[in-house]
């Protein structure tokens, strides 16, 4: 084991800056809820979550809709352990979204280039609509322009855990978003 692997291991995650409330958090997601519900008012959504780091917030934005949806999930990686992405997408799926209204839920828009390669890819089905979700957005600058829709949160350029998001496949079970640097 590494120095530096051993040194994230003891981590005091609660010693750690809070930039969002779990209160803020829930609050944001009813909101989005409401919002995205009136938006496809009459229609069926397609919520497809990306894996890991949406799990949590999408299934909380699920039980805020009040309008029927699908939920399904791809996978789509560029960290692999690491702080800043690699700039090489992994994604996998198995979707069929053809001519269906499709609302991409993600964790957290940074640079940008996942969420090109996520909608480059699905674009390919031929939905009726495809949008994006994300509960956070990096300011950074150069980012890949990407239309994200629906955002819950803009923060800084920082790394942050909790509520999905991880470090090292770590932290994700914190019930609010912390920094990490």
């Amino acid at each position: 084991m590494s120095a530096a692997s051993s040194k994230e291991e003891t981590v005091d995650i609660n010693s750690k800056e809070v930039l969002i409330s779990s209160d803020e958090i829930k609050k944001r997601v009813e909101e989005l809820g409401r919002q995205i519900s009136a938006d496809y008012q009459g229609r069926e959504l397609h919520l497809v979550g990306v894996l890991n780091g949406a799990f949590i917030f999408l299934a909380d934005l699920a039980r805020q809709l009040s309008i029927p949806c699908q939920i399904c999930f791809l996978q789509a990686s560029s960290y692999k352990d690491k702080k800043v992405s690699s700039g090489e997408v992994t994604l996998m799926h198995n979707l069929d979204l053809s001519r269906k209204e499709v609302l991409v839920v993600e964790d957290i828009v940074d640079t940008g280039l996942t969420l090109k390669y996520i909608l480059e890819d699905l674009q390919q089905q031929n939905p009726e609509s495809l949008e994006i979700c994300a509960l956070l957005s990096k300011n950074i600058p150069d980012k890949a322009p990407v239309p994200v829709k629906y955002v819950g949160f803009e923060i800084e350029d920082r790394f942050v855990v909790g509520y999905g998001l991880d470090f090292a496949e770590k932290y994700r079970e914190v019930p609010h978003i912390a920094c990490l640097d």
